[in-house]
């Protein structure tokens, strides 16, 4: 852990990340362990909201949940492909009433996903990811 928190340090500025997540608890405890080390955190609860912020700002990171109503996380990488297209994109899932988990992560990660996280994961399993994705 203390490697990962050190590599948030060591940037030049925050990095700019975007949280979505139709489940409002899991964009609050991800916003706060990317606040702690230094990042700078907007929420949204669908895909539409996403687009939004991506317009108003440059976006480093994308953390998107898979399965979301209005528009969900296949949309999300899509749409950061087109609009920023030098974002890094993070997919997540803990699955659906229709796929597994691991389905929604394969297919994010063939449209272009930078990197898949399953649900539930921990603070450095996260940290870890946004770590490496946006390195890459």
């Amino acid at each position: 852990m203390f490697s990962t928190t050190l590599a948030f340090a060591s940037r030049t500025r925050p990095l700019n990340v975007v949280v979505a997540d139709d489940v409002v608890e899991i964009q609050e405890l991800v916003q706060h362990w990317l606040k702690d080390v230094g990042c700078a955190v907007s929420c949204a609860s669908c895909g539409r909201e996403v687009v939004k912020l991506m317009r108003e700002k440059q976006i480093d990171v994308v953390i998107t949940d898979v399965i979301m109503p209005d528009g969900d996380g296949l949309e999300v990488i899509c749409d950061v492909k087109r609009l920023q297209p030098e974002a890094r994109v993070l997919a997540i899932s803990g699955g659906g009433s229709h796929l597994q988990a691991k389905d929604c992560l394969r297919f994010a990660k063939g449209l272009g996903a930078h990197g898949v996280l399953l649900k539930p994961f921990n603070r450095e399993q996260l940290l870890d990811a946004v770590n490496l994705v946006a390195m890459r």
